[in-house]
C-alpha cells in the first residue's frame, strides 16, 4: 500500500476514529487503527467489538492495500510531523514508512485481514434528525448517566422514538434526565438503550451544525450513527429500561420560579464545602420571597438568599449541590421553574412545553444535622 495525504487530514481522521480503540483489551489488534486504500477511498476504522467508528479521508492512493497500526503511536507520530503531505508505505511482511519532508519514521504493523470487521448494518430502519439537536440531547442528559458496571442498563440512555417525537432518559438512582425532541417526520413506535460511552464518543466528534442531518439506523443488537462520510456502530445494551413514569408527577404543594444563573452561582459556591464521598446537603429554605440556602460541613458553611416568585407552601428541603448544579448548566434559559410536594418527594426542574425534565432525589434533612 502508499498512499499520500494532508497531515491535517489524516490527524483529524486519526483523532475521530481513535475514540473506538480498546484501551483494556490484551488483544493487540484492537489496540490498532485500519487503513484501507481501495476504491479511491482511504478509510480509517477502529473497533473495540462493543462500538466501532470508521471514517473516509481525502488522500491519493498509489497503490492499494491495507495495514492495522498501533493507534497510540500511530497518532502521536502523525501530530509531530510539519504541516505538510505525508506519504505512508507498507511492505508485505507489515514494515511501514511514514515520510513527510524530512522527516521519517519506520514501524512494523499488523495484517489488515486480522482486524475485527464493523458488524454489516441493514438500513431498512432509517431515522433522520439534525445533528445539532442529537448533540444538545446528549449534552443535556449524559450528566446522568450512571458509570456504576453493576447495573449495566443506568450506564445507557433510553432513545424512545413515538411518532415524530424522541424521547431521551437517563438516570443514576439519584437523579433522572429527560429531553424531549420534535423530529422533522413521523416513525414507528421502537425504544433502543445506547451506551453513554457511544453518546459521548458520538457528541466529541459530531459537527453539530443545525443545517446538517445525520442518520440513525436500528437493529435488534446495533445502532448504526452516519454521519458525512463517518459511520459509528455500537451494540445496545439489552433489557427493558424502567417505568419512571409513576415519578414524574404533575402534583406540586411548592412551585419556585427563579433565575437560573443566580441559583447556579449560590449552589457553586456551596460545592467549596462538600468533598466527593460527603452525603451533607445544600439546605433549601423556600418562604414567600425569597429561597435561603445553608450549608455547614467542618470545612466551613455559607449562608446566601435568592429572591423568588412562590406558589403554595413554605418548604425546607436538602439536596446534593452538585446534582443541582449538573441540570442547571445544561438548562438554557434565564428562569426555572422547581415543583415540589414536600422534603422527602423528588424535585422537579420543567419548562412549560416540556421540552426539559430533570428529577432530582432529596437528603433527609433530619438526618443531615440540621
Amino acid at each position: 500500500m502508499k498512499i499520500l495525504c494532508d497531515k491535517g487530514e489524516l490527524l483529524q481522521g486519526i483523532n475521530t476514529v481513535s475514540k473506538a480503540v480498546s484501551s483494556k483489551t490484551t488483544m493487540e489488534i484492537l489496540q490498532c487503527i485500519l487503513i484501507e486504500a481501495y476504491n479511491n477511498n482511504i478509510r480509517l476504522t477502529a473497533n473495540d467489538t462493543e462500538l466501532g467508528i470508521e471514517t473516509i479521508i481525502d488522500g491519493s492512493i498509489i497503490e492499494p492495500g491495507k495495514i492495522a497500526l498501533e493507534a497510540r503511536l500511530f497518532s502521536e507520530m502523525i501530530k509531530r510531523l510539519p504541516d505538510q503531505e505525508v506519504s505512508i508505505v507498507t511492505e508485505e511482511h507489515g514494515k511501514t514508512d511514514i515520510d513527510c519532508e524530512k522527516v521519517h519514521f519506520s514501524i512494523m504493523g499488523k495484517k489488515g485481514d486480522d482486524f475485527t470487521r464493523l458488524p454489516e448494518i441493514e438500513k431498512n430502519n432509517r431515522i433522520v434528525m439534525s445533528q445539532f439537536d442529537l448533540k444538545e440531547v446528549v449534552r443535556q442528559t449524559i450528566f446522568s448517566v450512571s458509570d456504576n458496571e453493576n447495573n449495566k442498563l443506568m450506564t445507557g440512555e433510553h432513545f424512545k422514538i413515538d411518532g415524530k417525537k424522541l424521547t431521551v432518559t437517563s438516570l443514576d438512582g439519584h437523579r433522572i434526565a429527560v429531553r424531549n425532541v420534535e423530529l422533522a417526520e413521523e416513525y414507528p413506535a421502537q425504544e433502543v438503550i445506547v451506551p453513554g460511552k457511544t453518546l459521548q464518543e458520538i457528541s466529541k466528534i459530531l459537527p453539530g451544525e443545525a443545517k446538517d442531518l445525520i442518520n440513525l439506523y436500528i437493529t435488534d443488537k446495533h445502532i448504526l450513527f452516519e454521519f458525512d462520510t463517518t459511520r459509528v456502530v455500537s451494540r445496545l445494551l439489552e433489557g427493558k429500561f424502567y417505568n419512571i413514569s409513576q415519578m414524574l408527577s404533575s402534583d406540586f404543594e411548592t412551585k419556585v420560579v427563579i433565575n437560573k444563573m443566580e441559583l447556579l452561582r449560590c449552589l457553586d459556591r456551596s460545592t467549596l464545602f462538600v468533598k466527593e464521598s460527603d452525603r451533607k446537603p445544600v439546605i433549601f429554605q423556600i418562604d414567600s420571597k425569597e429561597l435561603s440556602l445553608k450549608i455547614t460541613t467542618p470545612i466551613g458553611s455559607l449562608n446566601d438568599q435568592i429572591p423568588v416568585n412562590k406558589e403554595g407552601k413554605d418548604l425546607v428541603i436538602g439536596f446534593n449541590p452538585r446534582f443541582f448544579v449538573d441540570a442547571l448548566r445544561v438548562i438554557d434559559e434565564e428562569e426555572v421553574t422547581l415543583y415540589m410536594i414536600n422534603s422527602i418527594a423528588p424535585c422537579i426542574i420543567r419548562d412549560e412545553e416540556e421540552k426539559y425534565l430533570y428529577l432530582i432525589l432529596p437528603i433527609n434533612v433530619n438526618n443531615s444535622g440540621y
